[in-house]
């Protein structure tokens, strides 16, 4: 069993890199986001949950699920999974170079 709190996954939801080794009813390929101001790590949707990190301006966070005002997903430069402000969050600007 993947322990939720570093892996994204739970009972409805998980990360499709994750589809190899836990099954799920749905499946999500993450959206690279950035902090835009920084922001807690909560452990539920409930903004008063205590929270697991701090979120820093700059910092990744993978986008599994937006609910709300939440996103759920996880914070790779924590190693942790649960939900943020959704409004915190931009889209990453990718770094794929482009075809001449």
């Amino acid at each position: 069993m993947l322990d939720p709190r570093t892996n994204a996954v739970r009972g409805d939801l998980a990360d499709v890199r994750l589809a190899a080794l836990v099954f799920a009813p749905h499946y999500a390929a993450p959206l690279q986001c950035i902090a835009t101001r920084a922001v807690p790590l909560q452990s539920t949707r409930d903004a008063v949950s205590e929270p697991l990190a701090a979120i820093a301006v700059g910092d990744r966070f993978e986008v599994l699920e937006l609910a709300g005002d939440n996103a759920w997903g996880m914070a790779p430069d924590h190693g942790l999974v649960g939900y943020v402000d959704r409004t915190a969050l931009d889209v990453a600007a990718t770094t794929e170079a482009t075809p001449a």
